[in-house]
């Protein structure tokens, strides 16, 4: 029998920030009371959590008096039969209003169908600066993780960056299939639409309208080259599973 892993809070806690669709948010309202409510998520590539935001919602107005916040991210499997199982990371920082396309688009593609309401008059996107977080993800698999290192600097990888969207379009358009054997043959998931919603330098984020999953490449890439590189052995390992 093969031995568990070593614990990586790191690699962990960049896992748990991707996985879930949705978290609790608690923000100060005008007391200094801590408020919380459910927001819908998505991520920068470097994992750095996006939000969708109404002009009209109390948190909002508790971000633009006091942009401290912190957020609250379950992985997928963590919300039902024993909620204190599954892996879970509280993230503390600030919020900021932003206008980057890339936002927008990374926002959309892990949300899906549901991000339609942040095309309506009175939404903004708001990207947390994550300075801390509290990880736990099973039994003594607790640690303090600070942003600088759950964070990760992705200065060297500008040209994957500015070609991310170039690599999913041609994915889903194109190799659909082989998203699919990603999910099947390589994950050990069920059957169904998959589609790629992000590829970063670290890895690829894929998804069905119910499921989410991640993909880590073996080293980061830096270039589309590389990632692509990646992809097709990916496919091919896949493949060679049937």
């Amino acid at each position: 029998m093969l031995d568990n892993p070593p614990f990586d809070p790191v690699a962990t806690g960049r896992a748990v920030i991707r996985s879930p669709i949705a978290g609790s948010l608690a923000t100060l309202d005008e007391a200094g009371n801590p408020f919380a409510t459910l927001v819908t998520i998505g991520t920068l590539p470097d994992g750095r959590p996006i939000l969708s935001l109404s002009d009209l919602a109390v948190h909002t107005h508790n971000l633009k008096r006091d942009p401290r916040a912190s957020l609250l991210l379950v992985a997928p499997g963590g919300e039902g039969g024993n909620p204190l199982a599954g892996a879970r990371i509280t993230l503390v920082g600030t919020f900021e209003k932003t206008e980057d396309p890339v936002a927008a688009w990374r926002y959309a593609q892990h949300q899906g169908k549901a991000a339609r309401a942040s095309a309506l008059p009175g939404f903004h996107y708001y990207v947390m600066n994550v300075t801390n977080s509290h990880l736990v993800a099973g039994f003594g698999n607790i640690a303090q993780v600070p942003g600088k290192d759950l964070i990760p600097d992705y200065s060297d990888c500008q040209e994957l960056l500015d070609g991310e969207k170039g690599v999913v379009e041609h994915m889903n358009d194109d190799h659909a299939d082989a998203i699919g054997f990603y999910a099947i043959k390589l994950l050990n998931l069920p059957a169904g639409a998959w589609r790629m919603t992000g590829c970063d330098p670290d890895g690829i984020d894929i998804a069905t309208s119910e499921l989410r999953a991640r993909l880590p490449f073996p080293t980061r890439a830096t270039t589309v080259g590389e990632a692509g590189g990646y992809l097709k052995s990916f496919a091919k390992q896949a493949r060679s599973m049937e």
